[in-house]
């Protein structure tokens, strides 16, 4: 008797691969690149899968569902986003959705707080300094900023904007501020308060984007809300580029509307080695870092192997989107 087919887009993490290849109740097929899998490759592989585990760069679409096995049972994705997925379709298909949520929260926090430091201290410009031999010790030159009694801005309160916080709230900040839906229960044991967009924008020293990629949030900072901020205002971006109109981004820099900007996301990812963010001297960018250390990623590789094997047996799968 076969054993039902596994479709892996992608090499995954060391201990996580180990796991993956010994497995004996799936029929595991992979790509076996570190390399986003070719739009062909994948629709392929998928023609013949039981349960598809995939990763934010395979475009879950009405194309791939059509070239699926009928006998599809189960999408996995690697990843707390799913912006690229067609959630419609796959409900209209009857296909659980699997995620990993949770285990990403403490890396991606401790990047939003790198990025934040980054641009704050002008490390970019500072590091430049260095692998050019030029320079040394000045009093008067270089200088950054700081953050103590200045405004904390959190755009999107969920685990990582709160866990953002913890980390953030030790450097002295006199005053946070979030935006979400609706007020929560527990602001006051993070000493949060809960206020409109337009005020965060025009009252925070730093503004930490933690919020999901949806229709009311894409292209959420452009050119508007960029005119809202203090000239002195910094903008760090760890949840998805299209969050961030990059074309206002540059203008608001170039034109001093804020004073520096920290990007672990892009469109595209990544940005080619000439985009003129890549090359602004008070513009972070990061190749979407955000989850990468081994603890994390083989956490969330696990998580997606445990949802895959979960929908291709009919089991409940350990995390799964409400579709």
């Amino acid at each position: 008797m076969s054993r039902p087919v596994l479709f892996v887009t992608r090499e995954l993490p060391s201990q996580a691969q180990k796991r993956l290849d010994a497995l004996v109740d799936v029929e595991v097929r992979q790509s076996k690149s570190t390399k986003a899998i070719s739009r062909s490759d994948l629709l392929d592989g998928v023609a013949t899968a039981d349960g598809l585990l995939c990763m934010l760069s395979d475009k879950i679409d009405e194309e791939l569902l059509s070239a699926a096995n009928p006998l599809l049972k189960v999408i996995s994705t690697c990843s707390v986003g799913y912006d690229h997925v067609d959630t419609e379709l796959v409900k209209r298909r009857g296909l659980p959705l699997g995620y990993t949520p949770d285990v990403l929260t403490d890396a991606t926090a401790d990047t939003t707080v790198l990025l934040a430091l980054m641009a704050s201290r002008r490390a970019k410009e500072a590091l430049c300094i260095v692998n050019e031999g030029r320079g040394g010790f000045s009093l008067s030159t270089g200088l950054g900023t700081q953050f103590t009694n200045k405004t904390l801005g959190i755009v999107g309160f969920g685990r990582i904007g709160r866990a953002t916080v913890e980390r953030l709230a030790p450097f002295g900040f006199s005053k946070i501020m979030y935006t979400s839906r609706r007020p929560l229960h527990d602001e006051a044991k993070l000493n949060a308060q809960h206020v409109p967009l337009p005020q965060l924008l025009a009252e925070a020293d730093l503004i930490c984007i933690c919020c999901p990629l949806t229709s009311e949030t894409t292209n959420m900072f452009n050119k508007d809300t960029f005119s809202l901020m203090k000239s002195t205002a910094i903008v760090v971006n760890t949840a998805r580029g299209a969050i961030v109109n990059q074309d206002d981004l540059l203008h608001a820099l170039e034109n001093g509307q804020i004073a520096a900007a920290g990007l672990d996301v892009t469109v595209p990812e990544p940005l080619p080695a000439d985009h003129p963010l890549v090359k602004h001297p008070r513009c972070v960018v990061l190749p979407h870092i955000g989850s990468a250390t081994e603890e994390t990623r083989n956490a969330m590789a696990n998580l997606a192997i445990d949802n895959a094997l979960a929908g291709i047996f009919d089991q409940p799968l350990k995390a799964e989107v409400e579709l």
